[in-house]
């Protein structure tokens, strides 16, 4: 039983900062509502049971603690079956390795790999090459008026990137974004029964289009990742069928994680820079500054705003008691700006003298691609402010209807 220990009214406020930071206003712009969060206290009881956490220390601690747990299928499947957990694209991505706990966790990480030197040197030349040749077109769309940078460049560096990692054929990428953008609705913190619905069939054609392309490379191996996973998990696993399946689950995971969320950090990312042209003089003058403009990006609006996790035990939690089973939801969003944590966190300041962030998660659940993510953020900004002086912002852009996952649908520019 969860002993609330902050007055009833809480709970109330909670209910009505949740509805507005579900309106088309909140999504643009929650930053005040988080606000209105933290003053609540830290850790507040969320209106569905469960607990908010607003304070950036706690939220470190929780990802660090791995007594705090993924909610991985086993706790899915006890939540019941008309509840979101058990929609058939939850279930899912219960088997990939963001919902995995150890000793499965460490097992599938181990065997995805990471992003070391050699795998980033070959990516860095592709992320080069499109960048340039992204670039390079949406200057010939700014000669005839207006461009959307969205889709003319955030949503086609990362899929060129991973695309070229996983050797996707580039004739599927642009379906393959779109179904991305439909998939993570099913990682969302409320997500209604029309956007599981299309999670779930995203879900099952990406299922289909990976398996295909998994069984194909056992047919036709080649030197790309996914005839090496084949070829590792073939090693610790002798039914063909099951070791394939798994290759599929790391495929699935990588696309996933490799689009939706680099899109967004290369939108924000630029918007901040529209927003504030004097930053592009700065960029101009002192390419130095580039890894740090990324870092506040992520700081300030990352692409990520909420992170679960399960207690695996009775806990308690700035004072609150929490029972084993029960969740957590770290506002990482509003986390970021904890006044306890940065200095006029509401002030975009890449020269700041630390931009803590939880962008990529902390713990054994840092993210896998984190300098797959950073690498195209600075190419492409090193590259924006070398090829195009000065670009501005045409209108103020929309954005998805989402609370953990942020998603710029727009990104409207013109020639200055």
């Amino acid at each position: 039983m969860v002993v609330d220990a902050r007055p009833s009214h809480d709970r109330r406020s909670a209910v009505s900062l949740f509805a507005r930071l579900r309106t088309a206003e909140g999504q643009t712009d929650p930053f005040p509502l988080y606000t209105e969060l933290r003053s609540m206290g830290p850790v507040v009881p969320a209106p569905w049971g469960g607990l908010l956490v607003s304070s950036f220390d706690i939220c470190d601690q929780v990802l660090r603690d791995r007594t705090w747990l993924e909610p991985d299928k086993h706790w899915r499947d006890k939540q019941g079956p008309r509840t979101r957990w058990n929609a058939p694209s939850s279930q899912e991505m219960s088997n990939t390795l963001p919902a995995l706990n150890p000793p499965d966790h460490t097992l599938v990480r181990r065997m995805a790999g990471t992003f070391g030197g050699a795998a980033l040197k070959r990516v860095r030349r592709t992320i080069i090459r499109a960048t340039d040749q992204l670039l390079t077109s949406l200057a010939d769309q700014l000669h005839h008026g207006e461009a959307d940078f969205v889709a003319a460049v955030s949503d086609e560096l990362p899929v060129a990137a991973i695309g070229d990692w996983l050797a996707l054929p580039t004739a599927d990428r642009s379906r393959l974004v779109k179904l991305t953008h439909d998939q993570v609705f099913t990682q969302e913190l409320l997500p209604t029964a029309s956007q599981l619905a299309l999670s779930d069939a995203a879900t099952a054609e990406l299922r289909t289009y990976f398996m295909d392309l998994v069984r194909e490379r056992r047919r036709r191996p080649a030197e790309d990742v996914v005839s090496l996973w084949i070829r590792a998990w073939d090693t610790i696993e002798p039914d063909r069928d099951k070791a394939d399946q798994a290759v599929y689950y790391l495929a699935l995971f990588v696309l996933l994680a490799a689009l939706e969320t680099t899109s967004t950090l290369l939108s924000t990312m630029v918007l901040r820079l529209l927003e504030q042209p004097l930053m592009w003089d700065l960029l101009a003058a002192n390419p130095t500054f580039v890894p740090a403009f990324v870092e506040e990006t992520l700081r300030f609006d990352p692409p990520t705003h909420v992170i679960s996790r399960v207690a695996a035990g009775d806990r308690t939690v700035g004072g609150i008691e929490i029972p084993q089973d029960a969740m957590v939801h770290l506002m990482v969003g509003a986390a970021h700006r904890d006044p306890a944590r940065h200095t006029n966190p509401d002030r975009f300041d890449p020269q700041r003298a630390k931009s803590d962030h939880l962008a990529f998660s902390n713990g054994i659940h840092y993210c896998l691609g984190a300098p797959l993510a950073r690498l195209e953020a600075q190419t492409l900004l090193h590259h924006l402010v070398r090829r195009l002086p000065r670009l501005t912002l045409a209108r103020r852009p929309s954005w998805a209807p989402r609370v953990a996952f942020r998603r710029l649908m727009n990104l409207d520019v013109a020639h200055a």
